[in-house]
């Protein structure tokens, strides 16, 4: 018989997702406070059970309760009892993640494994900077210079610009202008935070596949109560990690059940201004990653705020209350209600405005992958707390948790910062020593060349001097030679 996880209970029978229909992937969509969060909570703990690892972002903090065991009231009891389900309180095996590293363990991943076409969606980058990047990433392989953290990359823009006469002969047109883009982009980044979330040591996959000694499935919650405040940075996180899944997994077809399943709360940010080559991928990814055995489940207001492409692909819909009050919503809750195969029994249109809070109207894929009738079902009560932990159950947790100590400190290797850095101050050692012995060269006495007209001037002197020696020694020889020969008066008269 296949396995299956109950969802909800409606008039006449139980809303069963069969385990081998669970990578179909599927929606659970509603309007703020009709109970999308405990639908989420009630799957998660659902497949944890079956031994299916999960991973799910907790947006308001409401889910962490998973991690605890529930403490029903009457209202709840009464569900059970109305559902036939016997309702023991229990706790899933939980690993709490955050990307700031407060309220779980960090979760990091390199510049390279990122990409330049998540870095362009996260940088918002237009076509001409985007290709800067690559030409970035591409010399960064080129000359072996590992980019794995923001400095990384800012020392790689600075070294493209400071060749990019050279690299734009070779490569295509380097500007100023989109470096600078680029850059301001970097600095923005850092400024929210987003340089913990590039570095090492990088998350381990494997690490999010875990089970526990007794075959439960871990349940990965990432807080992104603060991440949300950066949508950018939450969508491209968790795109850059459905398509590290989708690299790293080998192919399973069907599998009896998924190997692992991805909630995606506030779904619409992933789609939000996402230009068209990220909606290709994302399309892409969702399409293949089925055959891999991982099931995605996006969480979000309206059905509309998913892509038609993307919501072709999720076979298992949840859907619970709509509010129509403007055009645009009554357009949303039209194309929500068209989505669903339609129940004789009741206009499909209609009961999604009149659903309750805990109501939702189920259609999931059967044995044959069709899906069901559409049938108003209340979702089963969760075995788990509803509400969110304390801080300190949550140290607790986490002081506990199989991956304690793996991701907490963070490790700084040699990359392109340090090789750069290195290779400038050599650049710059060689050239004092150029300039020193230079100038050694020009401090060596040299021998005075006289100038034409101290020739001239010399030639003279020298000349006046044998002039006036002869004339002296001529004077003198004559005065000498002339006392010789005159006899004095004196001798005379003797």
């Amino acid at each position: 018989m296949t396995q299956g996880i109950d969802i909800g209970f409606s008039a006449d029978s139980h809303q069963t997702l069969l385990l081998n229909r669970a990578n179909r992937h599927g929606i659970v969509a509603g309007a703020t406070g009709t109970g999308k969060t405990v639908t989420l909570q009630v799957l998660a703990q659902a497949f944890s059970d079956a031994g299916v690892p999960v991973f799910a972002a907790d947006v308001k903090g409401d889910l962490s309760g998973i991690s605890l065991p529930g403490n029903p009231n009457e209202k709840l009891l009464a569900r059970a009892q109305e559902m036939g389900i016997e309702l023991k309180p229990a706790a899933a095996p939980v690993v709490f993640w955050d990307l700031f590293g407060q309220k779980g363990h960090p979760i990091r991943t390199t510049i390279s494994d990122m990409g330049p076409l998540l870095l362009a969606r996260l940088f918002q980058l237009n076509e001409v900077q985007e290709g800067v990047l690559n030409i970035v990433f591409h010399v960064a392989d080129k000359e072996g210079l590992l980019l794995l953290d923001l400095k990384d990359l800012r020392a790689m823009l600075n070294h493209v610009a400071d060749n990019a006469k050279a690299i734009s002969a070779q490569y295509g047109q380097v500007s100023p202008a989109s470096i600078g883009a680029i850059q301001r982009q970097v600095l923005a980044l850092e400024s929210q935070g987003g340089e913990q979330f590039f570095g090492e040591p990088a998350l381990r996959l494997e690490d999010l596949m875990r089970t526990d000694i007794s075959g439960k499935g871990y349940v990965n919650v990432l807080a992104a109560d603060k991440l949300i405040g950066s949508p950018r940075l939450y969508s491209t996180f968790l795109l850059w990690l459905l398509s590290e899944l989708f690299e790293v997994m080998p192919e399973v077809g069907d599998p009896e059940k998924p190997r692992m399943v991805f909630f995606f709360d506030e779904a619409h940010l992933l789609f939000d201004e996402a230009p068209k080559p990220l909606l290709e991928k994302i399309e892409q990814v969702v399409r293949l990653i089925r055959s891999k055995g991982v099931g995605i489940y996006f969480v979000t207001q309206n059905p509309a705020d998913v892509p038609d492409s993307v919501l072709a692909q999720l076979g298992n819909r949840i859907q619970h209350a709509l509010r129509a009050y403007t055009p645009a919503e009554q357009k949303g809750l039209k194309a929500a209600a068209q989505s669903f195969r339609p129940n004789p029994a009741f206009d499909t249109i209609e009961a999604i405005q009149g659903l309750g809070v805990g109501e939702a109207l189920i259609s999931v894929l059967d044995e044959k992958a069709s899906p069901t009738v559409t049938a108003r079902s209340k979702i089963r009560p969760p075995a788990s707390r509803l509400g969110p932990a304390t801080e300190a159950e949550r140290a607790s947790i986490i002081a506990k948790s199989p991956v304690s100590g793996m991701y907490d400190t963070l490790r700084d290797r040699e990359s392109a910062f340090e090789l750069l850095t290195a290779r400038a101050k050599t650049e710059e050692s060689e050239a004092v020593e150029v300039e020193t012995t230079r100038a050694e060269k020009t401090e060596k006495p040299e021998v005075h060349k006289p100038s034409a007209t101290e020739k001239a001037v010399t030639s003279v002197a020298v000349s006046v001097i044998r002039t006036i020696g002869v004339t002296l020694g001529r004077e003198l020889v004559r005065g000498l030679l002339g006392s010789m020969k005159k006899p004095t008066r004196t001798t005379r008269r003797r």
